[in-house]
């Protein structure tokens, strides 16, 4: 199984859109993956998207985006520094 991260700044908007856009449209088409989301900063952590995204993304067929804004930690970015290579 694949493993996706989206990451913004806050994650409040652009991550957990793309995160459940992704999702979605990956279980239509039948893969198997995971998942998620984070910002790079603490500004929102435990927040809840922003309401303009919320709506946006449920025009855009989502029906939900993720609860709450969660912070990139160091062992992702870490794992993700050391696959870069792999992936470019």
């Amino acid at each position: 199984m694949h493993r996706i991260l989206f990451v913004c700044l806050g994650n409040i908007c652009r991550s957990p859109a793309a995160e459940a856009v992704f999702a979605a449209r990956a279980r239509a088409a039948g893969l198997l993956v995971a998942v998620d989301s984070a910002g790079t900063s603490g500004w929102h952590l435990g927040d809840p998207p922003c309401p303009p995204m919320i709506r946006a993304a449920g025009g855009g067929g989502c029906a939900r985006l993720p609860a709450r804004a969660g912070r990139l930690r160091r062992y992702c970015a870490q794992a993700c520094s050391a696959a870069w290579p792999k992936l470019v």
